[in-house]
């Protein structure tokens, strides 16, 4: 764990680096599009114009695949090790990130291609045309499959039954059970199916979430300027918590990436579904769902935690700290809710996220077959996700994050004359 926990820092100090330069090059030479409110607004009521799978549906999906255990667990793990100045780099890596999703969605327009009746895309499709790298694009592909089909669906199912065993006490292999026969049947049914799941879940996660967080920081309305005070404070104190400011930086960076996945490149995946061929509207909704997340839905839980009594927990996937926190405030109906919540959250992210390993298995093969076996394999693989010991996937999943970033990012950077030539009109 100690090699890991080292590699996982040095790959994601180089992968932050990275989305700093391009962050600050694209803003620079696009005119900062992630501040242009008034195109955000325009693309997203045009996003909602008829298709077999429309900018709307591309968001909604993306939204499903990322607000799941990294919205949840994630930053509760970050407060827990690099304290409530955490989120307030999450905030600021907003205004950084949003310009790099902006650019993955565009590309993903540029560069899509057919898939039958439907479109297919992402960053193995824009680093074999755009760069001309099949070897790159294919290692990029494969690690997208391992990353996402053996360690990001195992932690959405584990983080499930580890909430629903410790609140119930029901047998992890029952809940695992029943998990993944649920998502099974939605994963064989395919992309179409997925979207549609996708439309409706949504909706009614995202109230249940913002209404609880409402009904939470109404009740608490008189702590929130204190907690806001101590997020700044913590944010720019060299001695923040375990490693100081550039600690809680590179924390804050690394759990925002885990929460929204800007960088890594899966946006690009499912934007590369939608029939729209307008890149700078596809784009907008690339900003869309980072602000929402960041802004929305990672304050929301921030603001459960930081006015809960959160210190001295033993945390192992994070969930256990954001358990406590709505026991704190709503009791034994608090952690019924949040048990609701993730059920949704994630298993709109388990069907989101078998879409890409789908979508790069094509990417790597054409094989019949391939596909049939793929979801066997996911299948198995959310099963025993939920009876393991989570400790290593986490390690694994940053360090994977971690590559796939660094390769994103080194494909958006050699893209530069193509970006700055579509996107500047």
């Amino acid at each position: 764990m100690i090699i890991l926990d080292l590699i996982n820092k040095i790959i994601w100090a180089v992968a932050i680096s990275f989305i700093l330069l391009n962050s600050i090059y694209y803003s620079l030479k696009l005119k900062f599009p992630q501040f242009s409110i008034k195109n955000i607004i325009k693309s997203l009521k045009k996003s909602k114009e008829k298709a077999t799978i429309s900018p709307k549906d591309t968001l909604v999906m993306a939204l499903s695949s990322k607000i799941g255990v990294g919205a949840l667990a994630g930053i509760a793990i970050s407060i827990h090790f690099g304290g409530l100045g955490t989120i307030f780099w999450i905030w600021v890596s907003t205004f950084f990130l949003s310009i790099i999703t902006y650019i993955e969605n565009a590309l993903s327009i540029i560069y899509k291609e057919k898939d039958g009746k439907y479109q297919k895309s992402g960053p193995s499709y824009y680093i074999k045309k755009g760069l001309n790298n099949k070897t790159l694009s294919i290692v990029y592909g494969i690690i997208i499959l391992i990353t996402y089909i053996f360690f990001f669906l195992p932690i959405q199912n584990n983080t499930i039954t580890s909430l629903t065993n410790s609140i119930y006490s029901t047998d992890k292999i029952i809940i695992s059970l029943v998990v993944t026969i649920l998502s099974g049947i939605i994963i064989v049914k395919g992309i179409k199916t997925i979207s549609n799941i996708c439309n409706k879940l949504f909706p009614i996660m995202m109230i249940i979430f913002i209404i609880i967080g409402t009904i939470i920081a109404i009740e608490n309305i008189d702590i929130i300027p204190s907690l806001l005070t101590r997020i700044i404070q913590e944010a720019v104190n060299k001695n923040a918590i375990s490693g100081g400011v550039f600690y809680t930086i590179i924390l804050a960076l690394q759990k925002s990436i885990f929460a929204n996945e800007s960088g890594v490149g899966t946006s690009a995946i499912i934007s590369g579904t939608t029939e729209n061929k307008d890149y700078k509207l596809q784009g907008n909704i690339g900003i869309i769902q980072t602000y929402f997340i960041n802004f929305i839905i990672i304050t929301i839980t921030a603001l459960i935690i930081g006015t809960s009594n959160y210190q001295d927990i033993n945390i192992i996937n994070g969930i256990e700290l954001t358990k406590e926190a709505f026991s704190y405030h709503l009791g034994h109906f608090g952690e019924i809710m949040l048990l609701i919540i993730l059920l949704l959250f994630s298993f709109s992210t388990i069907i989101t996220i078998y879409y890409y390993g789908e979508s790069s298995l094509k990417f790597l093969t054409k094989k019949r077959g391939s596909i049939t076996l793929l979801k066997i394999v996911t299948i198995i693989s959310l099963f025993i996700g939920g009876i393991i010991n989570p400790g290593t996937i986490w390690s694994l999943i940053d360090i994977s994050l971690g590559i796939l970033t660094i390769i994103n990012m080194y494909a958006i950077y050699k893209l530069k004359d193509i970006i700055i030539s579509k996107l500047k009109k």
